[in-house]
């Protein structure tokens, strides 16, 4: 049935729910479109001459220049083959125009993600500059400490930088502690005693993993940096230091502060011997019955809530996955 014979363009178009153009255009013959032949212009190359032209541009006499120099030196010799623009569309047309040089690749370096869910899993180690007595003179601070206590397990201060040094402070740290060579991971970043074959032997002979940050990321060695930042930040950090003496006169008391005294934020105000040594649960268990003392006798002081003190962390990351972006990674590996 025929609702536009019947009815009208403009009733059959409402009972259809469409616009009158769309029912003026179906009844239309459809427009065959006859696609014409492309103008080949006047001026191009025919295939023989663009062979030619290919031939004089293989030329060995040709083989370091440009073709804009190409085409000076022929003008100058008589011949004409072509323009330059034509002649560089020419060689791009077969894949011969791009940097001759060796370009600069930048390696994609993997995201180190490492987890401490005990003292001795993984260990951060990096070297440090102190100021001399004068411009120009330096002392280096060697520095290694465990991410899950926050402990220092080694230092020392040496005029250089040298793979040397770096080995004896990890042979005497790891004899001084008995580290189970099998569980501990060694990260640092890229530096040259860091990636240094005498640490690389040594750390293997140890059966000890490495591990790097990449490189000019900080963050991929968070605890060495705080650890640092903590050094320089003390009131009574020194601008210079007069001498090796005198530098290990200030660090020595220092570093037993540190490990000692200090209660860190990020293990639950414990300090770093503490969380080391296994002290952690009696510390955690003396501090609550403190504070349920302190409930028991003013319970109107903490909103009728028992108060809970800090609770350590089971692990610690160097970069942790985001669960959010794993789901989305593994949901999209399905739908594939």
């Amino acid at each position: 049935m025929d609702l536009v014979a019947e009815l009208g363009v403009s009733v059959a178009a409402a009972v259809l729910d469409v616009p009158r153009s769309s029912v003026y255009r179906c009844r239309k013959p459809p427009v065959v479109l006859v696609k014409r032949p492309r103008h080949v212009p006047v001026r191009i190359l025919s295939p023989a001459e663009q062979e030619g032209a290919l031939a004089v541009l293989h030329e060995q006499r040709f083989v370091d220049l440009s073709p804009l120099e190409i085409y000076a030196i022929l003008l100058d010799e008589g011949t004409y083959l072509a323009s330059p623009r034509t002649l560089y569309r020419l060689l791009a047309a077969h894949g011969e125009v791009g940097e001759r040089r060796d370009q600069l690749r930048h390696e994609r370096y993997a995201v180190p993600r490492l987890c401490a869910d005990a003292p001795n899993r993984v260990w951060s180690w990096d070297i440090t500059k102190l100021k001399g007595p004068v411009p120009g003179t330096l002392f280096f601070l060697y520095v290694v400490l465990d991410i899950f206590s926050r402990y220092v397990v080694g230092w020392m201060v040496a005029a250089r930088e040298s793979a040397r040094l770096a080995v004896t402070l990890f042979e005497e740290a790891c004899l001084r502690l008995g580290v189970d060579v099998a569980a501990l991971t060694v990260h640092a970043d890229r530096g040259g005693p860091m990636r240094s074959r005498p640490l690389a032997e040594k750390l293997a002979e140890l059966g000890h993993l490495r591990s790097f940050s990449r490189p000019r990321v900080s963050n991929d060695n968070p605890f060495s940096e705080s650890q640092f930042k903590t050094l320089k930040y003390r009131p009574d950090f020194p601008d210079r230091f007069g001498s090796h003496a005198d530098a290990r006169a200030h660090l020595d008391p220092f570093f037993r502060w540190y490990n000692h005294d200090h209660r860190h934020t990020g293990i639950a105000l414990l300090t770093p011997a503490d969380v080391h040594f296994g002290r952690a649960p009696e510390v955690l268990a003396a501090r609550q019955r403190v504070m349920d003392a302190a409930f028991a006798a003013h319970p109107e002081r903490f909103s009728g809530r028992r108060p809970v003190t800090l609770a350590l962390s089971p692990q610690v990351w160097i970069n942790k996955p985001n669960p959010a972006v794993a789901v989305q990674t593994i949901a999209s590996i399905e739908n594939a």
